[in-house]
């Protein structure tokens, strides 16, 4: 499985970004998909999840309310819309992909992709 995350960049306190994270290689719409954050100096942390047929998503506290995952399976493509963006929302996000249950941890995901970098200015 390969996975394409894009749709970073640069954007001030308040404003909005889209990421989004293109599957190949595997049957996509099997699967839970998650979106996870590593800030520097910081480990990796649960940022959202959605399970195969999307009708089942789950954020961090921190997100919730702001945040909304979503997932097209025609398109093997899941997305990350990020609205009120913090300064401390700025870190490199990953998308990745477990063939169990869905999960908040990521050692249960099997793959992932390469990242796409969110700054957040104040």
């Amino acid at each position: 499985v390969q996975l394409q995350a894009c749709g970073g960049g640069l954007v001030q306190a308040g404003g909005c970004l889209r990421l989004s994270c293109a599957a190949s290689g595997r049957t996509f719409s099997s699967y839970a998909m998650g979106w996870f954050r590593q800030a520097p100096g910081k480990e990796r942390e649960f940022v959202a999840a959605i399970t195969w047929s999307g009708t089942s998503t789950y954020y961090a506290d921190s997100v919730k309310g702001r945040f909304t995952v979503s997932r097209d399976n025609a398109k093997n493509t899941v997305y990350l819309q990020m609205n009120s963006l913090k300064p401390e929302d700025t870190a490199v996000y990953y998308c990745a992909l477990t063939q169990d249950w869905v999960s908040t941890t990521p050692r249960r995901y099997e793959y992932w992709g390469q990242g796409t970098v969110v700054t957040v200015s104040s």
